[in-house]
This record gives C-alpha cells, sequence and structure tokens, in this order.
C-alpha cells in the first residue's frame, strides 16, 4: 500500500514545505537485505564507572565477531576491555565523526548520581547519529535487585531510552536491554538484532535476557535445519513471515484454512516449505499439526500468527462477532499449545512465538474482542514463560505486539484515521509485514534462549499504549 504522504516528503519540495508547516518528517528506515554487513556504520561504544566487566566483555567479543569498526570517548575505561577481544578501537573526535550505533553498559548504575554518566555519553553525540542509526542501553533487571538504590537507577534507564526514543526521529530506534547476572553470554542474538537494519521498526523496547539455553547456530543461516509452523500463513503478515524463516534456512510448515489454499500452495511453493490446510478451532487441529510435524521429527518453533478482526463497538457488537475473535486469536493457541505440550509435538530447545498487538496493551475504538483476545494472547505469553523457565526441555515463549502495519487489513481504514494511525509513532510512518516477520525470526532463533516472556511491539513506538 502506497504511503502518498510519506513519498512526497522525500521530494525537496516536500520536504521543505513539511519543514515549514512543522509536518512530521518521515524517512526511509534502512531494512535488512540478504548479502549486507550487519552492522552497516561505526559504532560508539561507551561503560559506566564499575567492577563487573561482563556485560561490557560480552558485547566486546560480539562487535569483535561481527567485525565492527569501533569508537570510544578518549576517557572511557572499556577500551582495555575491547582490546582484550581483540579491537582496537578508535578515539572519538566529538566534532567530526558520525556514529550508526551508540553502546552503552550501564549494567553497574547503582544510584541517582551514577546516571549522569549516561546522560554525559550521549548528550555530546546526539547530533552525531546517522539516519536509521541505534541506541542501545544495557542494565539490569530491577525486579531481580535488592537494593533500593541499584533498583530504581536501573529501572530509571527506561524513562530515557523511550525518550530518546521519541526525540532523535530520522529513524533512529532506541532500545534498553536487561541482561540478568550470569545471563551476560546470551546477549548474542538480541544485540546482533538490536544492532541491524532487521530492527527497522522496533523502538522504546524493553527487553529482558536471562539465563537459558542459547544453542549456537551458524549467524549467515541462523535457522538452518529447524521445521517451523506458521499459522494464517497464506497473505499479510503471515507470508511475510513464512518467507524470512525460510530466507533464514528453515523448512517452513505453512497453515492456513482450506479456503485460502491457492494462496497458501503458491507461498509454500515460493519457499520449498510444506502446506497444511487446517482451521485451527477445529477439534482435530492439534492431532493434524502432530501428523505434520511428525514427518519432520517434531517442531522447532511454531508461530501463532493466525487471527481476525470483527469490529463493532460494544453495544452493536453480536455474540457471534465476540466468540469468533476470541475462539481464532485466543483459545485456539491455548488448546494447540496444551495439545503439543502434552503429546511431545515440540522438539527441546523449541520456540513458540505469539502475535498480539498494541490493541492488546492500549485498546482501540470498536475493538473490544480484539483487544480482549490480545491482552488474553500476552497474559497466555506470561503464564506459559512461568511454566518453562522451571523445566530442562530449554523451551521458551515470547510474544510480538504490530502497531500499524500497512497491510489489507490497514488499507479498509478511513483514510484520516489511516493517516493519523501511520504518524502517531515516533517514525512518523507505518511499519512493513517484513518488520514483525524480522522480529519474530530473531525471537525464535535458537540462539535466542536467553528470551522467554517478552512482549515486544513492533510499531515504530507508537504513542498508543506508551
Amino acid at each position: 500500500m502506497s504511503d502518498r504522504y510519506g513519498n512526497f516528503v522525500q521530494s525537496s519540495i516536500g520536504k521543505k514545505v513539511a519543514k515549514n508547516l512543522g509536518l512530521p518528517l518521515p524517512v526511509n528506515l534502512d531494512r535488512f537485505e540478504s548479502g549486507q554487513r550487519l552492522v552497516r556504520g561505526s559504532v560508539l561504544i561507551g561503560s559506566a564507572i564499575g567492577e563487573d566487566k561482563r556485560v561490557s566483555q560480552s558485547v566486546a567479543r560480539i562487535l569483535s565477531e561481527l567485525h565492527a569498526e569501533v569508537f570510544v570517548n578518549s576517557d572511557d575505561g572499556i577500551t582495555a576491555t575491547l582490546a582484550d577481544a581483540g579491537i582496537e578501537a578508535k578515539t572519538n573526535t566529538e566534532d567530526e565523526d558520525k556514529f550508526k550505533i551508540l553502546v552503552f553498559d550501564a549494567s553497574n548504575i547503582s544510584n541517582v548520581s551514577e546516571l549522569k554518566q549516561v546522560y554525559a555519553f550521549f548528550h555530546v553525540v546526539a547530533s552525531h547519529v546517522e539516519n536509521s542509526g541505534r541506541v542501545i542501553i544495557i542494565g539490569r533487571p530491577p525486579e531481580a535487585i535488592e537494593d533500593i538504590e541499584t533498583a530504581l537507577a536501573q529501572r530509571a534507564l527506561e524513562g530515557f531510552v523511550k525518550s530518546v526514543g521519541k526525540e532523535f526521529k530520522r529513524g533512529i530506534t532506541a532500545q534498553l536491554i536487561y541482561v540478568g547476572a550470569g545471563a551476560e553470554q546470551n546477549l548474542d542474538s538480541t544485540l546482533r538484532f538490536f544492532t541491524s537494519a532487521r530492527s527497522a521498526y522496533v523502538s522504546g523496547q524493553v527487553v529482558r535476557v536471562d539465563k537459558g539455553n542459547a544453542v549456537a547456530v551458524d549467524w549467515s543461516q541462523p535457522l538452518g535445519g529447524k521445521t517451523m509452523l506458521v499459522t494464517g500463513a497464506s497473505r499479510g503478515i503471515g507470508e511475510a513471515i513464512a518467507r524470512v524463516l525460510a530466507r533464514e534456512g528453515a523448512h517452513v510448515i505453512c497453515l492456513d484454512v482450506p479456503q485460502q489454499q491457492v494462496d497458501l500452495q503458491k507461498v509454500a511453493s515460493e519457499i520449498s516449505g510444506a502446506t497444511l490446510m487446517v482451521d485451527i478451532t477445529s477439534d482435530d487441529a492439534g492431532k493434524q499439526i502432530a501428523e505434520a510435524a511428525e514427518k519432520r521429527g517434531g517442531l522447532d518453533a511454531v508461530i501463532h500468527n493466525a487471527g481476525v478482526t470483527r469490529d463493532k463497538t460494544l453495544a452493536k457488537m453480536d455474540e457471534q462477532k465476540w466468540d469468533m475473535v476470541l475462539n481464532i486469536n485466543l483459545a485456539s493457541i491455548a488448546k494447540l499449545n496444551r495439545y503439543m505440550f502434552d503429546n511431545e509435538v515440540l522438539k527441546d530447545n523449541a520456540r513458540i512465538v505469539c502475535v498480539s498487538s498494541i490493541s492488546g496493551i492500549a485498546g482501540n475504538l470498536g475493538q473490544t474482542n480484539y483487544a480482549t483476545s490480545k491482552a488474553g494472547v500476552i497474559g497466555l505469553v506470561d503464564a506459559t514463560a512461568k511454566q518453562l523457565a522451571d523445566n530442562d526441555k530449554g523451551m521458551t515463549i515470547n510474544a510480538v505486539a504490530p502497531g500499524f502495519i500497512e497491510t489489507q487489513m490497514t488499507e479498509a481504514i478511513p483514510f484520516a484515521i489511516r493517516e493519523a494511525g501511520r504518524r502517531m509513532n515516533s517514525m512518523s510512518q507505518g511499519g512493513l509485514p517484513v518488520d514483525v516477520a524480522e522480529t519474530i525470526a530473531w525471537l525464535a532463533s535458537p540462539a535466542s534462549g536467553g528470551l522467554n516472556g517478552n512482549t515486544v511491539r513492533v510499531c515504530g513506538q507508537s504513542l498508543l499504549g506508551a
């Protein structure tokens, strides 16, 4: 779907008009393309003063593996840590250098006065970040900290990151990664995702990385040899998910209702996947999925993407619209998960990723049924994650919550509401189905064993529910 305003402001005349009138100025976002380097520009890295070097050591190792060009401020003590990882860091000249990525290790910050180090690092380079740049802060999860001063300082980082995401503009994203003590080696998949163009439409997010079984992967094909099921795969976001998972090396079983057979077969054929015609609300849906999975030795990941909308204000919503949305969007997921757990359809270290929505976080006019179902999905993820954390099979469950994504569904929205939805986020534009798919591929990776119970918004840092 064409964003005519977004295209207009890319022209010199359009940009001038928008600036003069104070209108939004969306930029063309850098998105991932096969064959390109993961880190496409220079990295400025810093750290808060402290004795614990584990986070900085892990970050240095990852940047070394990515062959990134790394800069440091002249007075930062992280230089020795980088040298230990084989990185000969350059010194930031402040006036001349531009950076694609800013990374700050805030894990040692333990009181309010030490938060000044975050200000000092970013203040001097705030205007030196390239378009579609990345701002990443790494801290410790405050809920795991007993000392009040340390906990409040770490929690304060959320306000800083979310404000930066709204302030820097120009397609620049900002994220906060909370890493549990002892889980630093699980940073790989998350730091690689957030430093790359794969995270183009993800901003203002707080992600928790904890201990878990993060399986080593070939980063050129991180899903190689894995079998993954995608529900609702015939078009839109589901189709994009199937294509991205296949691009990353997975064999994808594309599932949809029989009415979508033609579109589903087209998608599966183009990615060398398989098709499965199943109504996920049927009594034997779990059995049919299990039989298809058995031919591949089980499932390495399940992506619960299938969903519907039947919008009406509550006073005008009939019982059928309520039941249909709740059954497809929520009850079917709970039922299928239960069947797969009980019948060992999922392999060890399997990943479950559910598609929620910002409607489930913020609510939405005329969507009491949809918002209820999508909030329920988040509740399902939270509860299931606690159970999976206590077993030794290494399975995880996470969710994505898309915002305004350019699909057939959003194309049908009235013009004025559609334009508002596009602009009410830090990117001033709608996302693409591939943005959701890239995020799911990260969560579905064998290397993402430290991610469990997260709900990641793919919304360009939407103002709704922020």
